[in-house]
């Protein structure tokens, strides 16, 4: 694999960030400097300032992530999630979750198992409340599930329940950008709420806005079965 992305499934570091050190001259690959997008085995012996990269400790986390929050990992983006957890170690978000909506984000230094969860062909659920500006009827909930035409192709069918006369519950098994709130506008609706409250087995119970929480053994191993 290429040498960032080893770093990255290492837990070290970003792809970015390990473009940065080889610049800098900090890391070698079997005694040479190594270059950007070198491609390595993990048998290779590979230095960041002449000390031996070895994976780290897995760390997975569950925030409740706060409206105004942007999911990257970016540090010059204003507002980015890992400034807002100041977390002491790499880590990143698993997908995203928009500037404009709250709820349950996946945090992880773990690239192997992150690229599994956000496989689109695994389908895998995620489920959301979602208010929008005015009641809505029945064709509205019928029209949601069977999939909506947005930004050039149509979305999967999924599950819709309706909690009140404006508010319903929807689970997803794919990520568009943007999407609940672009299938709604496709029938003349807004968006004023949204909160993801579950990601496969994850849930957001418990979890105060801003607060997050690591994920039990237990946990893990169903996302890890999943993945199987």
């Amino acid at each position: 694999m290429r040498i960032g992305k080893l770093f990255s499934n290492y837990g070290y570091c970003s792809r970015r960030e390990t473009n940065r050190l080889i610049d800098e001259k900090r890391v070698t690959v079997n005694g040479k400097l190594a270059i950007q997008g070198q491609w390595v085995e993990e048998e290779d012996i590979i230095l960041i300032d002449n000390e031996l990269i070895t994976p780290k400790d897995k760390v997975y986390i569950a925030l409740n992530k706060p409206v105004g929050i942007t999911c990257t990992a970016t540090k010059d983006v204003e507002s980015n999630i890992i400034d807002f957890m100041n977390y002491p170690e790499y880590i990143f978000p698993v997908g995203r979750l928009d500037k404009a909506s709250q709820g349950l984000i996946l945090m992880t230094n773990d690239g192997v198992l992150a690229n599994e969860i956000l496989k689109s062909e695994n389908e895998h659920e995620k489920e959301y409340i979602v208010t929008v500006h005015k009641p809505f009827d029945d064709s509205f909930m019928k029209g949601m599930s069977e999939g909506v035409e947005i930004c050039g192709v149509k979305t999967r069918t999924c599950k819709l329940s309706r909690i009140s006369e404006d508010t319903f519950r929807i689970i997803l098994t794919q990520g568009l950008n943007k999407q609940i709130r672009r299938m709604s506008k496709a029938f003349g609706y807004k968006v004023v709420r949204l909160e993801r409250i579950r990601i496969i087995n994850i849930k957001l119970e418990g979890i105060d806005i801003g607060k997050w929480r690591y994920l039990t053994e237990n946990e893990v191993m169903e996302l890890r079965n999943v993945e199987d």
